[in-house]
């Protein structure tokens, strides 16, 4: 007669193990190349506001105001996301570090600034 075969298993109770996750320092540097390209765009849209406001009539100045609110908020939001980000990066979170709300919400500022820059322009003949 053959001997019956025993099998054991070890269990742990949902004991989460940690293991050290390096962080390499090009993550630390994307972060920062990114907050200064939404940087340099919110520069350009103020340049562009600051002509407007300077060498604009009526309508050039309600354009200025609208692109220099929407340059402003931009600026806050860069500087909200690259604080959040590197916080996260620091503690070695493990989140998802893309932005999809913020390009959206940018394209929508603009175009509603173009948009009521065409309509003024043209309706105030």
């Amino acid at each position: 007669m053959c001997a019956p075969v025993l099998s054991f298993s070890l269990r742990t109770r949902d004991k989460r193990i940690a293991l050290p996750v390096r962080v390499e320092p090009k993550v630390f540097f994307a972060n920062e190349r990114t907050f200064l390209s939404w940087l340099n765009f919110t520069v350009v849209l103020g340049g562009l506001a600051v002509g407007l406001l300077n060498f604009g009539d009526r309508v050039g100045k309600i354009s200025a105001g609208m692109f220099t609110l929407v340059a402003m908020s931009i600026m806050a939001y860069a500087l909200v996301t690259y604080h959040w980000r590197a916080n996260a990066i620091r503690k070695r979170g493990s989140g998802p570090y893309d932005d999809r709300l913020g390009p959206t919400v940018l394209c929508l500022a603009l175009f509603a600034a173009v948009v009521t820059n065409f309509i003024l322009r043209f309706t105030a003949a």
